[in-house]
């Protein structure tokens, strides 16, 4: 009789990874990517001011303290960008073939081998060759069976997946290390994108704002991101402190800080310190009470921005239901990291989800998180067709994973093959965009994928400039953030260093069009 390996019970949602065959856990990086650490309710909010179109500065504030120098002191109502998402899926997540389909030199449609698809964990009889097996409802092509796409039904409705596209980018990176500079929201600062409250921000108190590292050549340390991983984190930063307990009315506050920056402004004119920088420390000194103001006017209520409380987002009406929100940390780390960022009130921003190192010899146990995973991406694409915004969201994971061909037939492995371990070689990221005037046009058919694969399912790693560079991986991702304003021909003057090549290879590395 021919011994038929047990396949292990598969992990519940919240139950931590560990590996015999890895090291312990010592660092906030190894507890997030062994799902030590899921979201409380964090607040990821970063760069990008979205909305299709700018929002003015506040004029009455604005012209109250006309000549002081409100555009000298960066108040813009945001910086008219589309908002930007990104999410950090720690451990090494199976994306392509399971997920989002890969395909050889001709796209998406040109299939593996069924040996390649079964390294995917897609067993023979789930091969997308075959009918019924590909879905396109958000352009993008993805295995009808994907977690992330069966998660992403669950937060969006009909008109929000028509107005989706997306490209799939293979692309190896080393597996279960911070080291892999993934993260790109510093280059999406670069390319002007910020919000009215906060240009960067992340889940984790790191230097990325999340657990892959950022480019080097792209950090600046001025714009840090910063962590908020609370809701009274977010409607703390719009706090006018005492002037709240003095002057109850909103009105009167602002009055207050408004007259303090006219006073401030006078007695400038009057005064000089005999410094050579004179002019910046009276500005500096200014802004200060002229941005106060702004802000304590704009937000005058604090409880606007929580994401709890807003009915698109929660509640009968809402994104999740109130028993989903309160019960669900990754859930409210999401609302609160959509809302600020698609609401334009910050640029781009990290949502850090832990626990995706799920080579557990089961299949269930990535299945759930990838579900979870989904549902929260979906949710940000779902929030921005409601407001009427656009968004972009790019998914990445430090390395990947293969399956040795054995099935799991218990019901949430689905009869797909087992993750047995880690696998660089098989790794990919992909970035959705949502516009809510129509579907993001691909500059040619086979755009929904940039490099590919071999038949056999790993990466070819001279396919793209970024097939085995992580740092150029996220140069193609933040040029293709700036073609969707139109503004690719400026890359290589924001990034004088890039290593994409000319403009004719650039093109055809860029997925879609301008759309705002």
């Amino acid at each position: 009789m021919r011994y038929i390996p047990k396949i292990p019970k598969g992990r519940g949602l919240n139950e931590p990874i560990l590996h015999a065959d890895h090291a312990k856990p010592v660092s906030r990086r190894d507890f997030l990517s062994a799902g030590l650490i899921t979201g409380s309710a964090t607040v990821v909010v970063p760069a990008m001011a979205g909305l299709m179109v700018a929002r003015g500065a506040r004029a009455d504030v604005l012209a109250d303290l006309a000549g002081i120098g409100s555009a000298g002191c960066g108040i813009t109502g945001g910086a008219g960008k589309i908002p930007f998402i990104c999410f950090d899926l720690s451990g090494g997540a199976n994306i392509a073939g399971s997920n989002v389909l890969i395909g050889k030199q001709g796209g998406q449609m040109d299939f593996l081998t069924t040996a390649g698809y079964s390294k995917l964990g897609i067993p023979g009889n789930m091969t997308p060759n075959l009918p019924n097996q590909v879905d396109q409802q958000y352009g993008v092509a993805m295995h009808i069976d994907s977690a992330f796409l069966r998660g992403m039904n669950m937060r969006t409705q009909a008109a929000t997946r028509a107005g989706t596209n997306g490209t799939i980018i293979a692309a190896r990176s080393e597996n279960d290390t911070g080291n892999n500079p993934h993260n790109p929201m510093y280059g999406i600062a670069r390319t002007g994108s910020r919000g009215e409250l906060l240009t960067l921000i992340g889940s984790v108190s790191s230097d990325s704002g999340g657990n892959s590292m950022a480019p080097a050549a792209m950090v600046n340390p001025q714009i840090r991101p910063t962590k908020v991983d609370r809701a009274s984190d977010v409607t703390g930063l719009v706090d006018t402190g005492e002037l709240g307990t003095l002057f109850p009315n909103p009105a009167d506050a602002v009055s207050v800080m408004e007259s303090m920056a006219v006073l401030t402004h006078r007695k400038h004119a009057a005064v000089t310190t005999g410094l050579a920088t004179d002019a910046n420390i009276k500005q500096f000194n200014k802004c200060g009470y002229v941005k106060s103001a702004y802000l304590a006017e704009r937000f005058n209520n604090p409880a606007s921005l929580n994401p709890g409380i807003d009915p698109q987002i929660v509640g009968p009406t809402g994104i999740f239901t109130q028993a989903e929100y309160d019960g669900d940390g990754e859930f409210r780390k999401t609302a609160a990291v959509m809302k600020m960022v698609i609401d334009g009130n910050a640029g781009a921003g990290t949502i850090q989800m832990g626990g995706f190192d799920y080579h557990t010899g089961d299949r269930s146990t990535g299945e759930m998180r990838d579900l979870r995973a989904g549902q929260c991406i979906g949710a940000c694409l779902e929030y921005a067709a409601r407001v009427g915004r656009p968004v972009m969201l790019y998914v990445f994971s430090d390395g990947s994973l293969s399956s040795n061909g054995m099935l799991d037939n218990s019901i949430n492995g689905r009869g797909k093959g087992v993750w047995t371990g880690d696998n660089q070689a098989t790794a990919a990221s992909f970035f959705l965009v949502f516009n809510p005037t129509a579907r993001p046009a691909l500059t040619a058919p086979t755009m929904n994928q940039i490099g590919y694969y071999s038949g056999d399912g790993s990466v070819v790693t001279s396919s793209h400039p970024g097939a085995n560079a992580v740092n150029l991986l996220v140069e193609l991702v933040v040029m293709n953030y700036m073609a969707l304003h139109g503004q690719q021909g400026q890359f290589t003057n924001l990034f004088p260093t890039q290593g994409l090549g000319g403009n004719a290879q650039r093109d055809a590395l860029t997925a879609f069009g301008q759309i705002v």
